[in-house]
Parts: C-alpha cells; sequence; structure tokens
C-alpha cells in the first residue's frame, strides 16, 4: 500500500499558511482562496464526487468542501477538518497540519475506491474557530445537520485536529490534571484518539488500527462528553445527531506553545511524524 508523503504535506501546509491576510472568517477571500485550492485538489483525484455545501452566516456564504468515494447510497465514514484560523496567524499546526491530512488519506484512499464498501466523505469546513465554535454556524454543525436531516448512515466520523507538533523532550507534554498525567506519557511525541465515554470501542478500534498502520504511538481517551477537552474540534457536532465521532490530535495546547499565536508556523511542524499519523487513520478508514 502507498504511504502517505510528508513533501505533499509540506506542500499543502505551505500553500495554506502562505495565504494573507490570514484565512479567518473577517477575511472571507482568504477563506474561499483555501476552500479553492481544496477543491482543485480534491478535483484531481479520479472517481472522486466533489461538491460544495454553501451557508449564509451573518449575510456572508461560507463553504465546505466535500469529496466523497465508495458506493453512494452505503452506510458512510466522514473524515473532516477546518480550514479557517482564529485570528491573524498563519495557523501551521491549527489547522493547515490536519487539511493537508485530510488531502493525503483523500490522495491514498482513491487508487483503492474501487473497492470499498462504505462511502467515505473527505469534508473541509469553515468555521471552526471564534466566534462560531459551539453554534450552529460551525460548517461540522452544517454538515451534521444536514446528515441527519437525510437520514445518512454514518458508521463514524474522525476528526482531524491539529496533527504536525510532536516533541521528544521529556516533560513536554502537559495536563490538566495529576490523573491524567499518570496515565499517559510525558514526552509529546504521541497521537491520541480522542472520544467521549460511551463509544470506547469505536476509540479501542481506531486506536488499534491506526498503530498497526503506523509507526508513531497511539493513544487513545474517553472523556465525559461535557468535559471541555472532550468536544474540543468539529467531531462535537456529530455527537448531538448520535453519530459517533472521534478527534485525532496532538494534544492541542497541552504540547505546542504556538496554539492560536502568530508562531505557530510551518517550520515547528514534525512532517514525517503527521505521515504516520495519516498511514494510520488511512488504515482506520480501511479497517471500521
Amino acid at each position: 500500500m502507498t504511504t502517505a508523503s510528508p513533501t505533499r504535506l509540506h506542500a499543502d501546509v505551505a500553500f495554506l499558511t502562505g495565504i494573507q491576510p490570514a484565512r479567518q472568517y473577517l477575511n472571507l477571500a482568504s477563506l474561499n482562496q483555501a476552500a479553492d485550492y481544496i477543491r482543485a485538489e480534491f478535483e484531481q483525484l479520479g472517481g472522486a464526487a466533489v461538491t460544495e455545501q454553501r451557508y449564509q452566516v451573518e449575510g456572508e456564504e461560507y463553504r465546505n468542501i466535500i469529496a466523497s468515494f465508495g458506493p453512494p447510497d452505503a452506510e458512510r465514514l466522514v473524515v473532516g477538518a477546518h480550514y479557517d484560523v482564529c485570528g491573524e496567524q498563519p495557523g501551521a499546526d491549527d489547522n493547515a497540519s490536519a487539511v493537508a491530512g485530510l488531502l493525503e488519506t483523500a490522495r491514498l484512499l482513491q487508487p483503492l475506491a474501487a473497492a470499498l464498501t462504505r462511502r467515505v466523505d473527505f469534508v473541509a469546513y469553515s468555521l471552526e474557530e471564534p466566534p462560531f465554535f459551539g453554534t450552529e454556524h460551525m460548517g461540522s454543525a452544517v454538515h451534521a445537520a444536514a446528515l441527519h436531516a437525510a437520514g445518512a448512515r454514518v458508521r463514524a466520523m474522525l476528526c482531524y485536529e491539529m496533527i504536525g507538533y510532536f516533541s521528544d523532550a521529556p516533560g513536554s507534554q502537559q495536563f490538566p490534571d495529576a490523573g491524567l498525567a499518570a496515565l499517559y506519557p510525558d514526552t509529546g511525541n504521541f497521537i491520541i484518539v480522542v472520544g467521549r465515554q460511551g463509544q470506547e470501542a469505536l476509540t479501542q478500534q481506531v486506536q488499534a488500527l491506526m498503530q498497526a498502520n503506523s509507526t508513531i504511538d497511539v493513544q487513545r481517551i474517553n472523556l465525559p462528553a461535557g468535559q471541555p477537552l472532550a468536544g474540543l474540534s468539529d467531531h462535537r457536532n456529530y455527537w448531538q445527531h448520535g453519530y459517533q465521532a472521534v478527534m485525532i490530535n496532538d494534544t492541542s495546547f497541552l504540547r505546542n506553545p504556538h496554539y492560536h499565536e502568530a508562531t505557530d508556523t510551518i517550520d515547528t511542524l514534525d512532517f514525517a511524524r503527521m505521515a504516520q499519523v495519516v498511514n494510520g487513520v488511512l488504515g482506520a478508514l480501511l479497517g471500521l
């Protein structure tokens, strides 16, 4: 099986972080530039059905970009990542790394699409960041609500959220409390599958499939749905409609000191490890 390319991941992040002004909700032209890039990359993949979900917020139009593979009416897997940033920052880890992972996963799946028994939807969302986080205006909220309204059967949703920052320094991994610190490595060189309590079977299955298909250490955690760390990305909106969803994450601000800062730049990312995360997620998609 073909494996993820650090070079292609770097090229995607370089494009997204190079958009000026930053791709945040106040800079609609920049958001559209990112959306156009994602759409063009999807359209290069033969066999992909590429569509857009456009929606209005405060008089402006925003776009989710979707590429679908597999039998159209089959039970589906959703893989998502948001392409907007919080404020005037390049957003290399948050969330260009995840968009690059989304695109690369789609590239790797494309040659295998003819054998799929499930539909796989790759979705790039707008408006994950404040001031829209936690509202019905998140692109993922719009997408999840549309799936529910259509009666779509969803096996699981996998959310890419910040997958590029790693450190081999002891003590580089922080925790919100001593209880969690006792359970996980204190070195920030792992990726984690985050789910909510009650979906332990899915979280364990995704972790096992990712671990079997990558060389990176894959951890897992199930948190109460109301715990703030549980729903810090687009997966939260699928829970609201009864869909199982997990987040694939480098632990965000618990590890990355550049979170929501102007220093969240491409040179801080580890593309070799990002590629291993993608290899793991591809394995999970094929095994779920």
